[in-house]
């Protein structure tokens, strides 16, 4: 059974899940980075850390966040074939690096620029196939 094609609210969807796919990483990184002096070498350190993170805002931002993808995502699926919209949805893979260098002020190679090149080619590619099983349905 073929679902609806991609449409434009199902893109939006699909960019507002990456934008918060992104953001999900960066809470969860930076309430990493808040408790980085800790050591975690036994249990007794992980349960300090666990603890710390635990009242991180950072943390809980996160988890809010993936509440919020959860429904997008669940619209999105109830609209669309998996098939093409986890290779839609990987934007999240050039957004994440982004912002990684905006806003954590990482490194990024020329090598893994090659491979986030790869991944939006992909993308590019599923989303021509989708538009031709489409086309061979009808």
């Amino acid at each position: 059974m073929f679902k609806k094609k991609v449409t434009l609210k199902i893109l939006l969807l699909l960019i507002a899940s990456d934008i918060l796919e992104t953001a999900i990483q960066f809470f969860f990184k930076k309430s990493a980075l808040a408790q980085a002096d800790l050591v975690v070498a036994d249990p007794a350190g992980a349960a300090v850390f666990l603890k710390a993170v635990f009242f991180s805002p950072f943390l809980w931002a996160g988890l809010f966040t993936v509440a919020a993808v959860f429904i997008i995502w669940s619209t999105i699926l109830s609209k669309i074939d998996l098939s093409v919209a986890v290779p839609i949805a990987s934007f999240s893979y050039i957004f994440v690096p982004i912002a990684s260098i905006i806003f954590l002020h990482e490194k990024i190679t020329i090598l893994r620029w090659a491979g986030i090149l790869f991944i939006l080619i992909g993308v590019i590619l599923v989303s021509l196939s989708s538009k031709e099983r489409i086309a061979q349905a009808k």
